[in-house]
């Protein structure tokens, strides 16, 4: 387990250049509204309902490529079930909890100057909503997510142009670091040269750790190695 470094509380200092944030599993809580959705897109396409941890694994990664390796739809079988579960899920997208302590850890790095983007493989629209429903978005200097018709999809390609973005106003993202949940989140963010911090309040497993610079329980140890 991590020993995260002392934080003065009074002066919080730069550690980073740039800190970009997973959203599901790492900011929000959206892991029950994201399977109710998928076991309800499933029922109306007259198919067998996976087990609640079968749905989990669909938590994370981008969901048109698990809909073909995990659910076995072909290309036009996962578009339409793309589409039948973002119809239900917008219904349940802005239910989903911050997890306690990740909105002080965001006011904190914003308090230090440091820029912030979010990286997600969830909708670049659907990102911006549960941000601004959580009166998040505020601390964010970009927020860059999938493309609607995901053709921006893979973690890689998310964090690339979250580095773009940022890199575009003018900030050196050269030590940057990626926080994230899954291994998803680490082997995206080392694609493109960042190292990554995972959070065990999300939904990966202890392997997924693997290739990981760090790996917090709390957002005490994470506010820690992101604000020295």
């Amino acid at each position: 387990m991590i020993s995260p470094s002392h934080t003065n509380a009074l002066a919080p200092t730069r550690t980073w250049a740039a800190v970009l944030f997973d959203l599901d599993g790492t900011i929000v809580d959206s892991a029950a509204d994201i399977t109710a959705s998928l076991a309800r897109m499933f029922a109306e396409l007259g198919l067998d309902v996976p087990s609640d941890e079968q749905l989990l694994a669909y938590v994370g990664p981008p969901l048109l490529d698990s809909l073909r390796l995990m659910g076995g739809f072909d290309d036009a079988g996962a578009e339409l079930a793309l589409e039948t579960y973002r119809a239900d899920y917008a219904n349940r997208l802005l239910h989903s909890p911050v997890f306690p302590g990740v909105a002080g850890v965001l006011e904190r790095l914003h308090g230090a100057g440091v820029p912030i983007a979010l990286a997600t493989s969830k909708p670049e629209s659907m990102a911006h909503a549960v941000l601004e429903n959580a009166d998040l978005s505020r601390y964010f200097t970009v927020i860059a997510g999938a493309s609607d018709d995901e053709s921006r999809s893979t973690k890689a390609d998310v964090v690339a142009e979250a580095l773009r973005r940022l890199q575009a106003l003018g900030i050196d993202t050269t030590n940057s670091v990626m926080v994230g949940d899954r291994g998803y989140d680490t082997l995206g963010a080392s694609a493109n040269g960042v190292p990554t911090i995972l959070v065990e309040w999300g939904y990966g497993s202890p392997a997924e750790a693997d290739g990981a610079m760090a790996v917090v329980h709390s957002t005490d140890q994470l506010r820690g190695l992101l604000l020295g």
